[in-house]
């Protein structure tokens, strides 16, 4: 086979990206992927991810989000698709919590429009809260929902319009580098190409193993209830996406009813796993007693019939940062993906980085976070 400029490892999430990217710019693109997204078996299903911009987990997230809201929106008229729905934000704890300190530090460093709700507020604004005295919430009006499956296909959609060949149900086994690139081995057949994008996102350990032992796979399940009471408070038009810390560090998010009930997971609790294939993909009893008992606590009318629940996964990094850098020791192999749980929102940026890194270009942005050398077993 002829050879292209880069070949895509992975279609999910940010190879689907990226490859729109490169596609974009005229880049002669081969992807694959082991599946055919989007699907089930990774981290991009599921009907609805949060977008938010009062980053708690670090203010350098910051620009690189204000930009993939630009693109998101570019993305939505070049599609003529509905990606994205606006809900507002609510980040919610007491006040030294961690995600309630550090999104107000990104929302002051950044400037960010925000508010910052009392106890008595968040019940006359968003009753269906059962919060501590001391609680509060920092509400940011430009978060909202992303549509993860339509996401995707849009991004696949349209880099094939733009020539890129995507070979689905073709599994990678092995890429070496060459004098003069690099060549993919399939189950089926070795390409080449003068640049690697390793995007496998829950699989990148079998493709870059200088970095698997530094590479968890944490089991997630989310669960979708039919709210017991006050039904329409839980719709979008009236309560915002929200994250919510307790004391003692649990963590909980949800996304209003979208049309198939409030959608809520508990966030960085799941098993851990080295293997992909080790994971449990079925939802017992107990995860779902789980949540139940955080609603219980925190929004009693919420913990009504389930509708329905899935696991998916989180590839986490040790600090919980991404891996967006070249893979170290190979300057045409570059790493898009490990986004540990909270990467999705970012897809069309990242997609423009990996764009810029394979043109050779110094990217706008600081990466620094999510240097691949900090990974190195």
């Amino acid at each position: 086979m002829d050879k292209f400029d880069v070949i895509v490892v992975g279609l999910g999430t940010m190879g689907a990206s990226a490859t729109l990217q490169l596609a974009l710019r005229g880049q002669r693109v081969l992807g694959f992927d082991a599946h055919h997204p989007p699907h089930s078996f990774g981290s991009h299903h599921g009907e609805s991810r949060i977008i938010r911009k009062t980053y708690y987990e670090d203010p350098s997230y910051v620009p690189l989000i204000e930009r993939s809201y630009e693109l998101w929106s570019e993305l939505e008229a070049r599609a003529k698709a509905r990606l994205m729905t606006r809900t507002g934000g609510l980040m919610i704890g007491h006040p030294e919590s961690g995600l309630v300190s550090g999104a107000l530090q990104s929302a002051r460093q950044h400037e960010l429009p925000h508010t910052i709700l009392s106890k008595q507020a968040m019940h006359d604004r968003f009753p269906v809260f059962q919060l501590d005295a001391d609680m509060v919430a920092v509400h940011e009006p430009d978060a909202g929902v992303l549509y993860p499956e339509t996401c995707v296909q849009t991004f696949l959609d349209l880099a094939a319009a733009r020539g890129a060949i995507l070979q689905y149900g073709e599994a990678v086994r092995s890429w070496q580098a060459t004098g003069d690139g690099v060549s993919v081995a399939t189950e089926r057949a070795t390409y080449r190409a003068a640049k690697l994008v390793l995007a496998a996102g829950a699989w990148l350990g079998e493709l870059a193993p200088a970095l698997r032992s530094n590479l968890t796979i944490e089991r997630q399940v989310v669960l979708h209830l039919q709210p017991r009471e006050q039904t329409p408070l839980f719709r979008a038009d009236k309560l915002p996406i929200f994250c919510l810390e307790e004391a003692g560090g649990d963590f909980f998010y949800g996304i209003p009813d979208l049309g198939n009930g409030l959608k809520v997971g508990r966030h960085y609790a799941g098993p851990k796993h080295t293997n992909v294939d080790t994971v449990d993909r079925t939802v017992h009893a107990g995860d779902v007693d789980i949540v139940r008992g955080y609603l219980t606590r925190r929004m009693p009318n919420a913990n009504g019939p389930l509708l329905s629940s899935l696991v998916c996964l989180y590839t986490d990094t040790p600090d919980l940062h991404f891996a967006l850098d070249r893979y170290p020791g190979y300057d045409n192999v570059i790493l898009a993906s490990v986004c540990s749980g909270h990467g999705f929102k970012f897809a069309p940026v990242v997609g423009e980085v990996i764009a810029d890194l394979v043109d050779g270009k110094r990217p706008t942005f600081d990466l620094s976070l999510f240097a691949a050398t900090r990974l190195l077993a």
